[in-house]
């Protein structure tokens, strides 16, 4: 078919679906790998889509950059083998799968029945499929959809088993106990690009409170903007090497560092003492809440840490070692207890008394009025910040210390580092910038989730001694003496 075969009073439209007709009537597509027979191949395996939601604008411009690039290498020479994919796992199934089934929240899928429910998500996982076949042909997009590879068919899990047995036998995958983002609503680990997709700016409490000390008539001004973690506390921080002071401020005695002292008081004060933040390490100081008063021998105490800036608050934060990297990791080196007042699902435990069954966010201004009533709230005000959600349920984010399964990328950033250099940006600023900063900042990936629609972790714990061992495929599984079907 010629150009100007086409009939001139044709739209780009009309004229866009004409040549797709003669692609589909004369084959085009294959041709176009049989053609290539004998040629150096350059595969492309498609960062597979989900089905079971409905393709939008950003897919259509994704998809014509992996086009070009497809069709730039069969201009180069070489036999560009295409091989569509459909991501039929994860939260994405799921959530829609428990709007449908009127769940909102993952007891309701345990009660409901986790069989039931992950048929349910096997039924749904290609909703959209025509339509996603459609926009592909529509946009001229080259794939062969016929042999697509799916993600939740078993040469699918095994291949990925293959190689997670393979990071494993290698030293690459451990279990860890770390400060993880986490969604209270799907209560599961997220990633970290995960959690890049969905930041939103928000207001929240920025709070400055009094903790009295027990061995003196004074008390620490400490500050926090998470208000719903001071039931968790554990510790207070100061910086070893700065400078606090003891003032007499309206009738009462506060200590706090000395750089921020006029900030937060703004007003006339005395100094009746100072000394480094390193002479406070050790001195205990009476909690705010008693929800962990059995802890009292291993918590409530001064600890330091170069992370305490001079730049905010008043030199002093509370440590909350459940959650938060820098109050995790200061509590390790200090012994202190990991107490979590909540449960995964962001609301307060049973045993918090008045704060029992609270969802997180929703006892911020709960905790201050109480605080505020006995007499410990110094003040607060609101600020506003950029803060992670849920991509999937719009659920704001908890950073909380949890199990969770990672790969050890940090042991090849050097290397990722090194061939990033190398490679020949366009724009140049990409490879220094964005996508080096990423490298740059690079943490283990955190690859379980405690969910129920996915390729199971194929990690096996001996419930006896403790003993893990990946294993890479069914047949492996046969001959360890578990009967599962092929």
């Amino acid at each position: 078919m010629k150009f100007d075969q086409l009939k001139e009073n044709f739209s780009w439209t009309d004229i866009e679906r004409q040549i797709l007709q003669f692609w589909d009537e004369n084959g085009i597509f294959q041709k176009s790998i049989d053609q290539a027979a004998g040629r150096p191949d350059f595969v492309f395996f498609e960062g597979p889509p989900t089905a079971n939601g409905r393709p939008g604008i950003h897919h259509v411009i994704s998809r014509t950059i992996k086009d070009l690039v497809c069709r730039y290498k069969t201009m180069q020479g070489f036999k560009v083998d295409r091989k569509a994919g459909w991501d039929t796992h994860g939260l994405p199934v799921e959530v829609e799968v428990e709007k449908k089934l009127g769940l909102d929240s993952k007891q309701k899928i345990a009660e409901y029945g986790v069989a039931r429910f992950n048929e349910e998500c096997r039924k749904s996982v290609f909703t959209y499929k025509k339509d996603w076949d459609e926009i592909t042909r529509r946009i001229g997009y080259w794939l062969d959809l016929d042999k697509a590879y799916i993600t939740l068919e078993n040469y699918y899990i095994e291949t990925v088993w293959h190689v997670l047995a393979n990071f494993f036998d290698r030293g690459l995958i451990y279990q860890g106990h770390k400060i993880v983002p986490f969604c209270p609503r799907c209560e599961t680990t997220l990633s970290s690009h995960e959690v890049s997709q969905a930041y939103a700016d928000v207001n929240d409490p920025s709070v400055f409170v009094r903790m009295k000390a027990a061995d003196g008539d004074f008390s620490y001004l400490v500050w926090t903007t998470t208000p719903w973690t001071l039931p968790s506390n554990a510790a207070i921080c100061f910086h070893p090497d700065q400078q606090y002071v003891r003032v007499k401020y309206n009738s009462e005695e506060l200590v706090l560092a000395e750089a921020l002292a006029g900030r937060v008081l703004g007003g006339e004060f005395d100094v009746l003492d100072r000394k480094p933040g390193a002479a406070y390490a050790g001195r205990k100081y009476r909690p705010l809440f008693d929800i962990f008063a059995d802890q009292a021998d291993k918590a409530f105490f001064v600890v330091t840490g170069d992370f305490v800036t001079m730049e905010d608050g008043t030199g002093i934060v509370h440590i909350a070692p459940g959650f938060g990297a820098d109050d995790y990791e200061i509590g390790k080196k200090h012994g202190l207890p990991v107490l979590q007042a909540i449960y995964e699902n962001g609301h307060f435990k049973e045993d918090t008394g008045w704060l029992a069954g609270k969802f997180v966010k929703d006892a911020d201004p709960e905790i201050i009025a109480d605080l505020k009533k006995r007499g410990l709230l110094y003040t607060s005000t609101i600020y506003t910040h950029s803060y992670p959600f849920c991509w999937r349920c719009d659920s704001p984010l908890i950073y909380i210390a949890r199990k969770s399964w990672y790969i050890r990328t940090t042991q090849f950033r050097d290397k990722l580092l090194e061939y990033n250099r190398r490679i020949n940006w366009y724009p140049s600023e990409i490879g220094s910038g964005r996508f080096g900063e990423w490298l740059e900042n690079n943490v283990d990936w955190a690859l379980s989730r405690e969910r129920f629609w996915g390729t199971p972790l194929p990690i096996w714990i001996c419930e006896s001694c403790g003993h893990t061992k990946a294993i890479g495929s069914i047949e492996q599984l046969h001959r360890e003496g578990t009967n599962v079907p092929a």
